[in-house]
């Protein structure tokens, strides 16, 4: 597996956007995509941490490379402060709870 975490700056009262475009990423059913996880950190509520699963770095890359992803990206980045952080790398360990 493969992915991406970013830290983001949202601009104030932005929150409830940025979070459709999740759900609607999820909507797009993009080949490889596995999951997402969004993160409103306690001690500022305008900054979120994003993690973003695909089942492959070539599955990341085409979409990442995409038209349809740049589209997302430009409404996505409109509710931001600054450009993201990003940190991409290879999923090396998961651990799920027995919930």
């Amino acid at each position: 597996m493969y992915g991406t975490v970013a830290r983001m700056h949202v601009k104030a009262g932005s929150g409830d956007q940025l979070t459709q475009i999740a759900r609607d990423f999820e909507q797009a059913h993009v080949p490889g995509f596995i999951a997402s996880y969004a993160y409103q950190m306690d001690a500022n509520a305008n900054e979120y941490l994003l993690a973003v699963v695909f089942d492959s770095k070539e599955s990341y890359r085409a979409n990442a490379e995409s038209p349809e992803q740049n589209a997302r990206f430009q409404e996505m980045l409109a509710l931001l402060e600054r450009e993201p952080e990003w940190h991409d790398g290879e999923i090396v360990a998961v651990s799920r709870g027995s919930n």
